[in-house]
């Protein structure tokens, strides 16, 4: 397949200390529409998740539990890899950084690096989080209670005196900021690109990369006294999964550069400022962009363990239903900023988009086709379909795909839904002026044509919206006797055709099956 059909992104991979939660299914799940979408447009996608499972925290969390980390690490694991079972993610690798491929190609980035040049040994004195395997600035931080010193991320820090490997990450600065000139799209949205471009031009410090406190890790090559420094280790799993270090490989040629790492906010600098630093001090192309997406709160307040408001993605899948929790997330927020999840709002978008917009449009029209065609799809007159109201929403929802495609592309899930939405709503409206119930008295050809218009519209949504409601959308095309080779984009009527209808257009005379309700409503 050619390179610009292939398509490479990764989630972050999860620290395993974390229980899973809201934050991780809705990282992943934005990967899995972007996935899905893509393979069903043509490309050949690598779709990448997994879990983080080196460092102190690791470390002293397997400790505490009496067993040793790594059997405390397969165990939650495990639960990230249920996580992605239950919200029906389609990724096509799950690496772990305790996997023997991830500590040769962790080994392979340090040793290319040194050999250029950009590793040196010293001695690092500074403020650390053991909470985010990170370092920060004595700027960056806030006094806690008791003295201590806090983290932006609210972690408490601790000074830290140990020898210490550096990566020369001072000498990027120039580089980096010369990147993000000529690659404008790279790191999204707007506003995290401003941020780090800011943070960039205040000037970077060599960064430590190993640690001797712990064992719980990557080895240094030749120097077995120094752990990785978690963030090189872990960063470097977008590579593994792709081959690394065998550069020459088919699968490496063929994803390498990623095309797009989805992460959340707390993280965007170690993707879009330390990265790329690493990847150009080891001569390796940098990928093509980061999007860092906001938090979620839940009711109104920070989520947090303390106060015992964390959300759990199973719960509300059990609550309200797989495909409604997967639309919801996507839908009610802008991608990209912070987002408050209330059961008011699920409700409301279950019984209003889905209930009420979608579902009903779908009932009641196969309802009809079911009652007056004799469960089959009914025939379409060959002329005069401009003068019926439906005619002008097949007009616009054949113009749907690439302004969904547009959307999609650059991570607006929530735009590309009320691109659908809009024509989801005007195909209601136009059932109402076409009344096809009083067709069937006056004129039944005219009933039939319109009947055919509104199921190809449905046709059209079901499959447009497959990437967001895979379950859902996969029963409303069995209702249509849609056939799993005719499910991919390339099987839409377009625009740019000059036929009414595309060569995939439903045959009249194909038998239905009794039509379901496929999105109930919700009743407290």
């Amino acid at each position: 397949m050619p390179a610009d059909k292939c398509y490479y992104l990764t989630s972050p991979i999860y620290y395993v200390n974390d229980v899973p939660h809201i934050g991780h299914a809705y990282t992943t799940l934005a990967c899995d529409v972007l996935a899905r979408f893509k393979r069903l447009d043509g490309f050949d996608v690598h779709f990448l998740t997994g879990t983080d499972e080196h460092g102190q925290k690791v470390e002293k969390s397997a400790a505490a539990a009496g067993i040793d980390p790594q059997s405390f690490t397969d165990k939650v694991s495990q639960n990230f890899r249920d996580l992605a079972d239950a919200m029906n993610y389609s990724h096509d690798d799950f690496i772990r950084t305790t996997e023997e491929r991830h500590t040769k190609a962790s080994q392979a980035i340090w040793t290319k690096l040194k050999e250029n040049g950009h590793i040196y040994l010293g001695t690092y004195a500074g403020w650390y989080a053991v909470r985010d395997e990170a370092f920060y600035d004595e700027s960056e931080l806030t006094d806690g209670e008791g003295g201590t010193k806090i983290a932006p991320s609210g972690a408490e820090v601790e000074w830290v005196e140990e020898p210490s490997y550096f990566f020369d990450l001072s000498k990027w600065q120039e580089p980096l900021l010369k990147f993000y000139e000529e690659n404008p799209d790279f790191i999204a949205p707007e506003s995290r690109r401003n941020e780090v471009i800011s943070f960039v031009k205040g000037g970077l410090h060599d960064l430590s990369i190993s640690r001797t406190s712990f064992k719980w890790g990557v080895p240094v090559p030749d120097d077995p006294e120094h752990i990785m420094y978690v963030w090189l280790d872990a960063l470097t799993n977008y590579i593994t999964a792709v081959g690394y270090p065998d550069e020459n490989s088919q699968e490496f040629s063929k994803y390498w550069p990623a095309n797009l790492h989805m992460v959340g906010k707390d993280i965007l600098r170690f993707h879009a400022v330390y990265w790329p630093a690493f990847l150009m001090g080891a001569e390796i192309d940098v990928h093509h962009r980061v999007f860092a997406h906001g938090w979620w709160t839940n009711e109104g307040q920070k989520i947090s363990k303390s106060v015992g408001n964390i959300i759990e993605p199973n719960e509300i899948v059990d609550t309200y239903g797989l495909d409604q929790v997967r639309y919801f997330l996507l839908r009610e927020v802008p991608f990209g900023n912070d987002g408050d999840f209330s059961h008011r709002a699920m409700i409301s978008r279950i019984n209003g988009d889905l209930a009420n917009d979608l579902g009903n449009l779908c009932q009641r029209v196969l309802s009809m086709v079911n009652k007056n065609c004799d469960a089959k799809v009914p025939a379409c007159a060959e002329s005069g379909l401009e003068d019926l109201p439906v005619y002008g929403t097949l007009q616009e929802v054949h113009a749907l795909l690439p302004k969904v495609r547009q959307h999609i592309d650059r991570q607006a899930f929530h735009d590309a839904l009320e691109e659908i939405w809009r024509v989801v709503r005007d195909a209601n409206r136009t059932v109402d002026e076409s009344a096809p119930w009083a067709l069937r008295k006056t004129d039944p050809e005219a009933m039939a044509s319109v009947l055919y218009i509104l199921i190809e519209v449905i046709r059209h949504f079901a499959i447009l919206l497959q990437p967001f409601m895979p379950q859902s959308c996969a029963k409303m095309l069995d209702q249509l006797s849609v056939s799993e080779k005719a499910r991919e984009f390339v099987s839409l009527k377009t625009e740019e055709n000059s036929t009414p209808f595309d060569q995939n257009a439903l045959q009249p005379g194909t038998s239905l099956p009794a039509p379901e309700g496929i999105f109930p409503r919700f009743s407290d």
